[in-house]
């Protein structure tokens, strides 16, 4: 068991982590303490030893415990025989080793320490997706997007299907049965035609059906690179403001009322720590719901700062697929969550500004579980043999709370941010509700905008997800992609006719 969770957690720590203890300068003090190994080979024995109840813990978390302890030795001297810190450099006890976190973010970090800190890691780590599966990349420095790949057509289910009447069916080999597909091919080739039509660099739409899961359309378009497939099952996305529902939906758990007000100034594309204190500068005030619906990053952020700890929000995410695998019929991407532990960082991550990053699929799925009654469905693809039985779906949020976060999503399209689309003469959707999201990369320039949502708000039928990564100039955005999934799914999938029995037959039995 030992060896099993240390290999699972050598891959996040860098090679430089075990070796630093090697460098020279430790004199024989340090040298004859069993807490400070002085070579690599004595510092991997330690690490073996304490990672027995560690998992896979993620090093840029760790390096922030540590970081911590060192700020708190600084402010008090007198607590260094207690504390599992490193000394300073010259000070000739162990040396600190160099660990690179995602992307190009390199930090300071003791080996003793470190090693300390997976020993006394608690067990809620071990919880599926309360740590990222793989180092989080750092979406200011090493945007993943930029290293973006294909989805290889062998892996492709729905590039690879054939129309058959009105269905999209994937031929079987010789040992192999034909897969018939969940995709309503109309629909997927209107949301394709409109992200063709409008030459969105890259584009992605996803359909569902709450209730099931049944996809109904995984539609796509590159302008900036045609042969590019699988943009709905990429998470190399930031989920930007889409975040906000994981942190509304913590929020409603912790006895945040949507009627909950805040103050505010400023704080709407950037936060500072000075926008978390109420001041006399507040000149507005938002409830939660309207916050939502706003999208007003600082209300978002000083209520995480009041409300919720960073247990809370890992466990959020967790619960809502964040740094797990979805079950699909093909590869489907991990939407990775970095939650920090420190005050301004988390609270910047639940306004949506942290590296957090979302598939169009897994977006649809997160606007699913309000349009369930608070239930989690996995995603189903390929049609299920009749006599096959379907997962049960899973409680992820109360059915109060369900309810809630679907009234705070109202007022995205009622008195927010995708008012205008929704309101368009002749494209309006009843009883929609939703999220917008939109944040940018600088260098190279890119506008990630997206919308997730589903209608009609008391009697979900269809739930979307739609992303459009622009350039610096753009002809539409996530929002209008998604109102027009919503509008033309709605109009291909009839509601349900209600069977009553007539008025005549009444007592009649």
């Amino acid at each position: 068991m030992t060896k099993r969770r240390l290999l699972a957690a050598l891959p996040l720590f860098p090679l430089t982590l075990l070796l630093g203890a090697s460098a020279p300068g430790t004199d024989a003090s340090t040298a004859s303490s069993p807490a400070a190994p002085t070579d690599a080979q004595a510092l991997a024995q330690a690490v073996t030893a304490l990672a027995t109840d560690a998992g896979p813990a993620g090093a840029r978390a760790l390096v922030e415990k540590v970081e911590a302890e060192q700020r708190a030795q600084a402010a008090s001297p007198d607590a260094g025989a207690a504390a599992s810190i490193a000394q300073a450099p010259d000070s000739g006890t162990t040396p600190e080793a160099v660990v690179a976190g995602p992307g190009t973010d390199t930090r300071p970090v003791d080996a003793r320490a470190l090693a300390e800190a997976l020993a006394t890691k608690d067990e809620a780590a071990l919880e599926p997706g309360m740590v990222p599966p793989m180092p989080v990349p750092s979406r200011e420095k090493a945007p993943p997007f930029g290293k973006l790949q294909g989805l290889p057509r062998a892996q492709d289910l729905v590039a690879r299907a054939k129309l058959e009447g009105n269905k999209l069916v994937v031929k079987g080999g010789k040992s192999a049965p034909d897969q018939v597909l969940t995709i309503d091919p109309g629909l997927q080739a209107s949301l394709t035609k409109i992200m063709q039509n409008y030459q969105v660099p890259y584009g992605a739409a996803v359909v569902l059906e709450p209730s099931t899961g049944r996809v109904l359309a995984m539609a796509e378009h590159s302008e900036a690179k045609p042969e590019l497939r699988g943009l709905p099952v990429r998470a190399v996305y930031p989920a930007a403001s889409i975040f906000k529902i994981v942190t509304g939906s913590a929020l409603l758990e912790a006895g945040v009322s949507p009627d909950t007000e805040a103050c505010f100034h400023g704080g709407k594309r950037r936060l500072n720590e000075r926008q978390l204190e109420d001041t006399e500068r507040d000149g507005a005030c938002y409830s939660l719901a309207l916050a939502m619906g706003k999208s007003a990053n600082v209300i978002f952020a000083k209520m995480t700062s009041k409300h919720l700890s960073a247990d809370a929000l890992k466990r959020m995410a967790a619960r809502l697929r964040f740094n797990r695998e979805i079950p699909f019929a093909q590869p489907l991407d991990v939407s990775l969550a970095y939650i920090p532990e420190d005050g301004f960082a988390l609270a910047n991550t639940g306004a949506g500004f942290g590296d957090v990053y979302l598939s169009p699929l897994h977006g649809a799925l997160l606007a699913s579980v309000a349009a369930n009654d608070g239930r989690w469905v996995d995603p189903v693809l390929v049609e299920p043999e009749p006599f096959m039985p379907l997962p049960e779906p899973e409680p992820v949020l109360t059915p109060t709370a369900a309810r809630e976060l679907t009234r705070m999503l109202e007022e995205t399209v009622t008195h927010g941010t995708a008012r205008g689309v929704f309101r368009e003469r002749g494209f309006q959707v009843k009883d929609a509700v939703g999220k917008t999201g939109t944040l940018a990369d600088r260098e190279p320039f890119r506008d990630y905008s997206w919308f997730v949502g589903f209608a009609p708000k008391d009697n979900p039928r269809i739930a979307v997800a739609a992303l459009i990564v622009n350039d610096p100039k753009w002809r539409i955005r996530g929002s209008y992609l998604g109102r027009e999934a919503l509008r033309l799914a709605l109009e291909r999938i009839p509601a349900p006719v209600e069977v009553t029995a007539p008025a005549g037959a009444a007592g009649k039995h």
